[in-house]
């Protein structure tokens, strides 16, 4: 099952991936804060979202 974790105050993406990841190894992977508006990162998820992946549409001939 694909994961995205983003930051709250800017939307950037912090991790994107197959493997889950626990909020703990996100924000060690990122030092602790966004990467691009330096927000501290937290451990308390603010906002979680559970949406059927959508598979890409295959180009007909």
């Amino acid at each position: 099952m694909p994961q995205r974790v983003l930051c709250k105050e800017c939307g950037a993406i912090l991790y994107e991936g197959i493997e889950l990841k626990t909020p703990d190894e996100v924000i060690q992977a990122n030092n602790g804060k966004c990467p691009k508006c330096g927000r501290k990162l937290s451990l308390i998820p603010h906002k979680i979202e559970i949406l059927p992946f959508k598979k890409p549409k295959r180009a007909l001939r």
